[in-house]
């Protein structure tokens, strides 16, 4: 058995056009252009390349994009300020603060003083505690992303066993709500998980999200199973040099599962398209206009 490549890129696109189309719809029909506000603390170099396309992107699919670059040495009033000001500022839909932040920063008071109305990011205590009980959210971007790509390969999910390695707030508990509400039948599992292999080997949809390079072995997986690899860790080549991989034995599981995500290619595009896909529903939700995604 060979698996089916998910391709996250294509789908990301696609997202990214039907996004397009509804700003489109927006600016005609209503005087609305979404506007999504990103704020980078410091230099690290992943997360000014992360800003960067959030901010290219954003700016292709026709909506307004704000940056705004801080000292690394930004003390915390100051940032708790700016997000103050961005929540009062109506011509911004969606503030996303880069994680992770400098040491002087606490990184859940900057969450706790984003609008819950503007929190794009979905990691606003309100959010999440309005996703654990069923009712309407901005949803973290990683967690839709997986959903949005296990229905490629299975468009009604119900009814399906799926196992989340991995228990964050940013991409294994919110996944894990996401898959209940799609009636899956839904086991979180961790590190400390007794016999975490077999635990994974009854899953027909197994979500990697631990941020251990390599963890999940081929033998650990359901032959079938659909498998969407959210790891991204850099490991080191025999030439010196680094390669991306996930938190999933990829050619083993290849081998093993019916489907996979590649790293990269899979689940990392659609992070930034389920971003501008959360942009839109909070400027529907602010201007009191009927959800068009």
């Amino acid at each position: 058995m060979t698996a089916r490549i998910i391709d996250g890129k294509a789908t990301a696109a696609e997202l990214r056009q039907e996004v397009a189309r509804a700003v489109e719809r927006l600016k005609a029909d209503h005087g609305v252009t979404p506007g999504l506000a990103v704020v980078l603390v410091g230099e690290d170099p992943a997360s000014a390349v992360y800003v960067r396309n959030k901010g290219k992107q954003t700016v292709e699919v026709g909506m307004n994009s704000f940056e705004h670059r801080l000292d690394a040495a930004t003390g915390e009033d100051e940032l708790l300020d700016l997000v103050r000001t961005l929540n009062a500022d109506p011509a911004v839909n969606g503030i996303l603060v880069q994680l992770p932040l400098p040491r002087q920063i606490d990184s859940a008071a900057v969450i706790a003083t984003i609008d819950p109305a503007k929190d794009v990011d979905g990691f606003h205590v309100i959010n999440a505690g309005r996703l654990a009980t069923g009712l309407p959210a901005l949803v973290p971007c990683t967690p839709v992303g997986c959903v949005i790509l296990a229905k490629q390969v299975h468009p009604d999910l119900s009814g399906m066993e799926a196992v989340v390695v991995g228990r964050s707030n940013i991409v294994g508990k919110p996944v894990a709500q996401l898959l209940l509400n799609e009636n899956c039948t839904v086991t979180i599992a961790h590190s400390r998980t007794r016999d975490l292999a077999g635990v994974c080997r009854r899953a027909d949809l197994l979500i990697a999200a631990v941020g251990r390079p390599e963890m999940i072995r081929g033998d650990w997986i359901k032959p079938g199973a659909t498998v969407i690899d959210v790891g991204i860790n850099r490991v080191p080549k025999d030439d010196g040099k680094t390669r991306l991989v996930g938190d999933v034995a990829y050619d083993e599981a290849l081998k093993v599962a019916g489907a996979i995500t590649p790293v990269p290619g899979g689940v990392g595009p659609m992070t930034i398209a389920c971003l501008l896909r959360n942009t839109v529903e909070a400027a529907c939700r602010q201007n009191g206009i009927e959800p068009i995604l």
